[in-house]
């Protein structure tokens, strides 16, 4: 069975103000896509503690970001008709809505919170796997693509030691 499409979102920080600066995300192929947004006018927030932690300033968005129209064009025609799922729902759906407000377009895919896919006891190894993931893929920057790429790895891994934890369950 193939991994469900993951999406991530960086911001320009959090809370009320805030809006997305990256979105990237990894489909079920594993194919992933990564894409900078230029700020609309209007999208003045910004955190240097957000700055801090994915190392993306106003400067580079300015100059390497895309249009947030062309963006969300990209997003909807590569994901259309899809649940996307994310492991931050509470921050990157208002995210997507605020990209999506301001070109005055609605997402082509669904966007669902990736705990929805997990069992209790899949729930109980999930931070252990993350962690072992994020150690052997040992990335250097925290940007929205390898961090979908983590939780979708993570996701694949977390499903696998639950299956193996039944069939030894049911074997003995």
């Amino acid at each position: 069975m193939s991994p469900p499409p993951i999406l991530d979102v960086e911001a320009s920080g959090f809370g009320r103000g805030s809006y997305p600066i990256e979105i990237g995300f990894v489909d079920s192929t594993g194919a992933a896509f990564c894409c900078l947004i230029q700020p609309e006018p209007e999208w003045q927030h910004w955190a240097a503690s957000a700055e801090s932690l994915h190392g993306i300033t106003r400067e580079i968005l300015k100059r390497h970001g895309k249009p947030p129209l062309w963006v969300a064009e990209q997003i909807n025609r590569r994901l259309a008709g899809q649940t996307v799922y994310c492991d931050a729902w509470g921050h990157d759906y208002p995210w997507l809505c605020r990209l999506f407000d301001a070109v005055e377009m609605t997402p082509s895919f669904r966007l669902a919170d990736m705990r929805s896919l997990l069992s209790e006891a899949e729930a109980e190894l999930w931070h252990a796997v993350l962690d072992q993931v994020r150690a052997e893929m040992q990335l250097r920057r925290h940007r929205a693509s390898s961090d979908a790429m983590v939780l979708q790895l993570t996701l694949q891994r977390v499903k696998q030691a639950q299956a193996q934890a039944q069939a030894m369950r049911g074997a003995a």
